[in-house]
């Protein structure tokens, strides 16, 4: 396994302000430097970095410079974060023209999964059509992936009509989408992250580790929350997954490489201490 650290912990994430308005303009973004977040990333010892859709895309006319960013820092482009509503016939295909374009970027740049979140919840309450409407989405998702050389992930999020382990159970005989845990939002959402790692280990693709604090949602620094991030580390080795492992830290009071560092460090233990090896292949 392969451990890499997301950039949205640079300035937290916010959308575009056309998506109002134009719905195939609409991308996540993180609101800082990327040129930053890459160097503090690799100070910390992280392989890889995440990024969202939007930053990507930034470098569409200028893909040297995040290639040389990249190979400068010594850092993988382990995958891609992009989402959508999924549920909404008459926007599809709006939603599915920019995955295809984050598809296209993350191939570009050598990545090797395209993560995604998303399943709108309606004003007036989530219905089971809506559920379908999501499963077949992804599965188109699935397919943009895949003609990309990608492997696609679906992240349950809070905030989305899969935030519970039963709306989980509800979405995942419906697609055929790999599966991406995100282990504060299932603990927030009242979930066990390793049952669900190992309920769905054959689906698994890519891996979040995020902790929380239960009683306020704030999500935290591995090893600072209430994620058993022990159990979740022997679910995700019985299941032989040999992928990336993103550390994602959604927001920080501090200084954000001090959070990567804290966080690199306590995993590099656990890692350890779980009878595996480091991401350099040297044993402790």
């Amino acid at each position: 396994m392969r451990l890499g650290y997301h950039t949205i912990t640079w300035g937290g994430v916010v959308g575009d302000a056309t998506g109002v308005t134009s719905v195939k303009d609409l991308v996540y973004r993180v609101n800082g430097p990327m040129d930053r977040a890459i160097g503090d990333i690799a100070a910390a010892g992280y392989d890889g970095v995440e990024m969202f859709d939007g930053n990507v895309a930034d470098y569409a006319d200028r893909p040297d410079e995040l290639r040389t960013l990249l190979a400068d820092a010594g850092l993988a482009l382990a995958g891609v974060y992009t989402g959508g509503n999924f549920i909404y016939p008459d926007i599809l295909a709006d939603e599915l023209h920019r995955v295809r374009q984050a598809a296209r970027l993350a191939a570009q740049f050598g990545a090797a999964n395209l993560v995604v979140g998303g399943g709108a919840r309606r004003a007036s309450g989530t219905t089971g059509d809506d559920y379908a409407a999501l499963g077949a989405a992804l599965d188109q998702v699935t397919d943009i992936a895949e003609e990309h050389g990608l492997a696609a992930c679906y992240h349950p999020h809070l905030s989305t009509i899969v935030e519970s382990p039963d709306e989980l159970d509800r979405l995942m005989p419906l697609t055929r989408i790999g599966f991406c845990p995100d282990t504060a939002h299932l603990t927030a959402g009242g979930g066990d992250p390793a049952e669900l790692i190992r309920r769905y280990a054959d689906r698994l693709r890519h891996v979040h580790l995020k902790d929380v604090d239960r009683a306020t949602t704030q999500f935290l620094p591995l090893g600072q929350g209430d994620v058993d991030f022990h159990d979740v580390i022997a679910a995700v080795n019985e299941s032989g997954y040999d992928g990336w492992i993103v550390v994602e830290l959604d927001s920080y009071d501090g200084d954000p490489r001090e959070a990567a560092a804290t966080s690199k460090k306590y995993l590099d233990e656990l890692l350890a201490t779980a009878g595996g090896t480091l991401p350099s292949g040297e044993t402790p």
